[in-house]
């Protein structure tokens, strides 16, 4: 009799013990709804976003233009065929065109639109602005637009970090403008989180 009851007890506990492994936990969450609209925590954060992303796109055609000439530059600059003298009769070359081309219409700029300008140029680069401007021009010209670029807030003597800038990255990234490729890690960060 013993030894029925003990196989019984026994027989018991491994179902129970199974039964405790095939339990399914199921959880039901609500539906989610995805669109495009955001949800703004107040109307100043919503203003200040459709301004910026006005201000973007109307210094988007000086975007281009400074980075394609920084390419050129980079591209001039990699040429081991081409003197010092003739590097900088280049880069003042450029430096007249863009002048020439855009002068006026970036004279009208605002001094917002005028940093958003310098931070996007760093975005499209991944260079820090104030050693390009040093290797460029002269360290007397880095250290003046430095010191303008202090006065409004910015450092040119920073690379530009994504995470700093969320609405301005979020601007940019729904117009197509993805980030690039110089700024793998923050790729990396985003997709771990």
């Amino acid at each position: 009799m013993k030894q029925l009851i003990t196989f019984t007890v026994l027989l018991l506990a491994q179902q129970t013990y199974a039964q405790s492994y095939d339990t399914t936990y199921a959880v039901k969450l609500k539906p989610v709804e995805v669109n495009a609209d955001r949800n703004w925590s107040n109307d100043t954060i919503r203003y200040r976003y459709n301004q910026m992303k006005y201000y973007v796109t109307t210094i988007l055609p000086y975007l281009h233009a400074a980075s394609d000439m920084m390419e050129e530059l980079n591209r001039q600059e990699q040429n081991p065929n081409i003197s010092k003298r003739q590097r900088k009769a280049f880069i003042s070359q450029k430096e007249d065109e863009i002048k020439q081309r855009f002068e006026k219409e970036i004279k009208q700029l605002n001094e917002t639109q005028g940093v958003l300008l310098v931070k996007l140029i760093a975005r499209q680069s991944g260079e820090n602005i104030y050693s390009k401007l040093e290797e460029y021009k002269t360290p007397f010209y880095a250290l003046r637009w430095q010191a303008w670029a202090r006065l409004h807030g910015f450092n040119l003597n920073r690379r530009y970090d994504p995470y700093e800038e969320p609405m301005l990255e979020h601007i940019m990234q729904s117009m197509g403008y993805l980030l690039p490729a110089k700024y793998g890690e923050y790729e990396a960060k985003l997709t771990a989180h």
